[in-house]
């Protein structure tokens, strides 16, 4: 499908175009303000079209109108369009609940909706609980992204605890691409999972106790997993080289490469001849760890649909964790004159049927 994605270096924009990139062939065009002055020429032609961009912060007035004004654009671009493109709504909870953005978000429903009637298009209205996930703005995309944030800068959090439904930006991604499959008209909303905002801050607080020593933290259930993901991406790039011990004496020496708390995992060897690069691709949800144990090596990263990239140059000889951040392209070659020898650990058992590994050069 040819898809029009709307905000889409935004926080769902960018997690839905990778999910894209790794699950399906579809062509995504990117609309944001840049370009948003085509956006009549680029929904003509298009299959489909997924709708972030909104205005979540400012002046009552440009929040509640700023919403509905965009979706006048693109309520005006798709009855000009060539075809009955199917439409997919990033709405929210908060939609009608009296505040200027739940009265926008609501208004831009009705406006899209309304759109898609008249032009016969399928219309999905997505209703989303709180969103999260790596990557996500402090004091703007979630209180999640704010909590992860002061756990690794050492800030104190104030606290007003409720009771509250999460949803993963991966999960809301899944459900945004399975919306284009284009049934009618109607509204979905994606299972979340219900916790506590103090419950967030509390175990973020207790992972990263854990983990900035380099041990893995326990992760019973998928949210502790989603929630480590989101803090390792707070804490990157800036907290790593994570530095192991060596314990030395007459016999030799050893590093203790991964302390599991209570985790599922995999511990696998690879060698590596001078000048050869292992990786190349990116995970959406594994937890994965590099750790040189001989030799010397060059782990670089992208953060994939940009040109950021990280690297980190490695010695056997002072092991190290170097933790590969989920939604970040990554390789390791071997920049030495002998054998590298690298260990690897993942959080899950390998699964042929399911191997989370997408390919993507760095």
């Amino acid at each position: 499908m040819r898809v029009v994605i709307t905000g889409a270096h935004g926080f769902l924009g960018w997690h839905t175009r990778v999910r894209m990139r790794a699950l399906t062939d579809h062509e995504v065009i990117p609309v944001d303000v840049a370009n948003w002055d085509r956006l009549g020429e680029l929904v003509g032609t298009a299959d489909a079209v997924i709708h972030f961009a909104g205005i979540n912060r400012g002046p009552d007035r440009e929040v509640e109108q700023g919403n509905a004004h965009l979706a006048r654009g693109l309520a005006d671009a798709i009855g000009r369009s060539n075809g009955a493109p199917s439409v997919v709504y990033a709405n929210t909870i908060q939609a009608g609940n009296g505040t200027p953005y739940g009265t926008g978000k609501a208004m831009a429903s009705t406006i899209l909706r309304e759109a898609a009637i008249a032009k016969g298009s399928p219309y999905a209205d997505v209703v989303l609980p709180n969103v999260f996930g790596e990557h996500g703005r402090p004091d703007y995309n979630s209180f999640v992204a704010t909590f992860a944030h002061k756990v690794v800068t050492g800030a104190s959090a104030q606290v007003q605890d409720r009771a509250v439904d999460l949803l993963h930006v991966q999960d809301a991604a899944k459900t945004f691409i399975e919306a284009l499959d284009g049934i009618g008209q109607r509204v979905v909303e994606p299972p979340a999972t219900s916790t506590g905002v103090a419950a967030v801050l509390e175990i973020f607080a207790a992972q990263y106790e854990v983990y900035r020593r380099g041990d893995i933290p326990a992760l019973p259930s998928r949210l502790h997993v989603n929630l480590f993901n989101t803090l390792r991406a707070a804490m990157f790039p800036a907290s790593y080289p994570i530095p192991l011990v060596r314990r030395t004496d007459l016999r030799g020496s050893l590093v203790e490469t991964v302390r599991a708390h209570g985790s599922e995992g995999q511990t696998f060897l690879s060698t590596t001849k001078p000048g050869i690069t292992r990786g190349q691709h990116f995970h959406l949800r594994k937890v994965e760890r590099f750790v040189v144990v001989s030799g010397k090596a060059r782990i670089s990263l992208r953060k994939v649909l940009t040109d950021e990239v990280v690297a980190f140059d490695v010695d056997g000889t002072a092991p190290a964790i170097i933790d590969m951040p989920t939604l970040w392209g990554h390789k390791i070659t071997n920049t030495g004159d002998s054998e590298l020898t690298t260990m690897f650990w993942t959080n899950e058992l390998f699964d042929p049927q399911d191997t989370d590994t997408y390919p993507e050069e760095v």
